[in-house]
């Protein structure tokens, strides 16, 4: 059975997998740059409640898979993350404020896909042993009609 998380009011299981890329693909995560990346990473996700369940940093982009509470957008994820570690990194690092004068070291776009423990076929399982006809995708029950 899968591990929930628990918030005041809700109990959730929300992970994303993220990948996101180094303006130009310029190869600039390398030795300290890289570790300090990803400790930078790891403390904005500690702030933000957000737990990471595995990442890695190569040499020109990122893949982390976390999982996070339902008031956090992956959005506002990439948001916290990437604006964050940009303006940290290039503060630490003199090199990068020189190579990337725009202020920003992460390329413009990412990626992101949900994971779960519950597939599609599941749910839509789940949804159809309701007691309502499978005729229509999105049905009220005769219950709630009453």
């Amino acid at each position: 059975m899968a591990e929930y998380r628990r918030g005041a009011h809700t109990v959730h299981d929300i992970k994303y997998h993220f990948v996101w890329v180094t303006k130009y693909r310029y190869k600039i995560l390398r030795g300290e740059i890289a570790e300090r990346a990803r400790d930078i990473i790891r403390q904005i996700c500690m702030a933000r409640e957000i737990t990471i369940l595995k990442g890695y940093v190569s040499k020109d982009h990122v893949h982390l898979f976390v999982s996070a509470p339902p008031s956090l957008s992956p959005a506002r994820i990439m948001q916290y993350v990437k604006g964050r570690s940009s303006k940290m990194l290039q503060q630490e690092f003199p090199s990068l404020r020189k190579r990337y004068w725009g202020q920003h070291i992460w390329a413009r776009g990412y990626f992101c896909a949900s994971s779960g423990t519950v597939t599609d076929e599941v749910i839509k399982a789940y949804i159809e042993q309701q007691t309502v006809p499978p005729e229509d995708d999105f049905k009220v029950s005769d219950e709630a009609r009453a």
